[in-house]
């Protein structure tokens, strides 16, 4: 690995992540979120608009729609393909690779004028920006801590962290078949490697952020996720 492919590495995750916000910026200017429609139905229309309008043609993980109750359930969970409402607060995970560099891109959308779900959707890039700020601060943080700290920075904002894990590597697809064991590749419980650890074939490990902040009697929740690596 020389110098100058690590950059490049990375600078290749951030164009994939610039390309998959502007696929969420299309699906909010096409008014795709909205009520009425069933979880499948708006997760089908996310994924013929990603083909046709950038190329999409490989999703490394599926894609996830969530609304209502479903909110709170975490990435494996299964669910029932609720319609969205009225009111409503959803979240969408996408997964999209763009160029042979996966993007893993997650936003909360709130339908309507619920004052807690407004709050709940905001504080989501605060506990994110408090947890970016952690990591950086700490250089030897294991994948165990910042989960951790994910936990102590939902409650400080008055909410309960809901994910099992808070993030995970990411990198060239699929990045599931980088060498090493699973349970270092995500910041979780479990993960004692520090996160700046490079892998076994000595390249940089990137990492995604993920925020899954679940409303304090576990109603409803928001979803964000986005790179940890600058």
């Amino acid at each position: 690995m020389t110098a100058f492919e690590e950059p490049a590495r990375l600078a290749s995750l951030h164009a994939a992540q610039a390309r998959a916000e502007a696929l969420f910026a299309a699906v909010e200017a096409k008014g795709l979120v909205r009520a009425g429609v069933l979880e499948s139905e708006l997760s089908n229309e996310i994924h013929a608009l990603a083909a046709e309008q950038f190329g999409v043609t490989a999703h490394w993980h599926m894609r996830l729609v969530r609304t209502g109750a479903n909110t709170v359930a975490t990435f494996h969970d299964q669910t029932s393909d609720l319609v969205i409402a009225e009111d409503d607060i959803l979240f969408v995970d996408l997964g999209p690779v763009f160029d042979d560099w996966e993007a893993d891109f997650g936003r909360t959308f709130v339908l309507g004028d619920d004052p807690v779900k407004q709050a709940l959707r905001r504080d989501l890039a605060l506990v994110w920006a408090d947890l970016r700020a952690f990591y950086e601060a700490h250089p030897d943080i294991t994948g165990e801590q910042l989960y951790d700290e994910a936990h102590r920075a939902a409650e400080r904002r008055g909410w309960t962290f809901g994910g099992k894990i808070a993030g995970h590597l990411v990198g060239e697809f699929p990045h599931i078949a980088f060498p090493g064991e699973r349970s270092v590749s995500l910041i979780a419980p479990g993960n004692d490697l520090r996160m700046r650890e490079r892998d076994a074939d000595g390249r940089e490990r990137y990492w995604i952020l993920e925020v899954h902040l679940v409303e304090p009697q576990g109603r409803f929740g928001a979803f964000s996720e986005e790179l940890l690596s600058r």
